[in-house]
C-alpha cells in the first residue's frame, strides 16, 4: 500500500531546522501569511515523522487545520505554530525513545521555542510511554513559568476537531 503524503495548507510559510544529516528535525515553524499580527503557539509532540517544508504529515496537517482553519479556542489569534518534539529523531515506525533519539540540539530548541511562545500545547498523546522525557519537558515549562499550557485528548494523528483541546496540569 503506498504511503499517503499530506500537503500543507495554502497560504502558509514553512521553515524547519534539521541536523546536517537530516536524521533529526528540531523545529518546524508554520506561519499563517494571511494573519498580519497574532500569537505564537508552541506544540510539543513525541517525535517527528516526514513533515518538512514541502510536505506535511497527518498530524501536522490536522494541527494546521485545527489552528488556522477551525480556529478553536483558545487558539483563535494564532499566527505562528512552532512544532518541537520530545525526541528529534525522524522515524515513522518502531520508534524507541532512547537518549540518542533526543538529538544534541533538541533541549535548547525546545526551551527557546517555549520561551518565545504565547501558548504551549502538549500534543504527545496519552499513550506516550516516555515518562523521563515528559518530566524534562515539564521542568522546562515550570522553569519558564508558563501559564497558557493546554493538552490534547489524543495524539493529533487520531484527533477530532471538537473538544480536542483540554486544560493541562502537571
Amino acid at each position: 500500500m503506498p504511503k499517503i503524503n499530506f500537503n500543507h495548507l495554502s497560504n502558509l510559510e514553512i521553515s524547519a531546522i534539521f541536523s546536517e544529516d537530516k536524521k533529526y528535525r528540531y523545529r518546524l515553524t508554520i506561519v499563517n501569511k494571511s494573519c498580519i499580527k497574532g500569537d505564537t503557539l508552541c506544540i510539543i509532540m513525541q517525535n517527528p515523522s516526514i513533515a518538512n517544508i514541502e510536505i506535511a504529515d497527518k498530524s501536522v496537517q490536522f494541527l494546521e487545520k485545527l489552528v488556522f482553519e477551525k480556529k478553536v479556542r483558545p487558539f483563535k489569534k494564532i499566527q505562528k505554530m512552532v512544532i518541537v518534539n520530545q525526541f528529534a529523531l525522524v522515524q515513522t515506525k518502531d520508534f524507541s525513545g532512547t537518549k540518542k533519539a533526543i538529538g544534541v540540539q533538541n533541549d535548547i530548541i525546545i526551551q527557546e521555542s517555549i520561551e518565545k511562545a504565547d501558548y504551549v500545547l502538549i500534543a504527545w498523546g496519552k499513550t506516550n510511554p516516555y515518562d523521563e522525557r515528559q518530566e524534562a519537558i515539564h521542568n522546562f515549562l515550570e522553569d519558564m513559568d508558563c501559564k497558557n499550557i493546554f493538552a490534547t485528548k489524543k495524539h493529533p494523528s487520531r484527533g477530532t476537531y471538537q473538544d480536542f483541546i483540554i486544560s493541562y496540569s502537571f
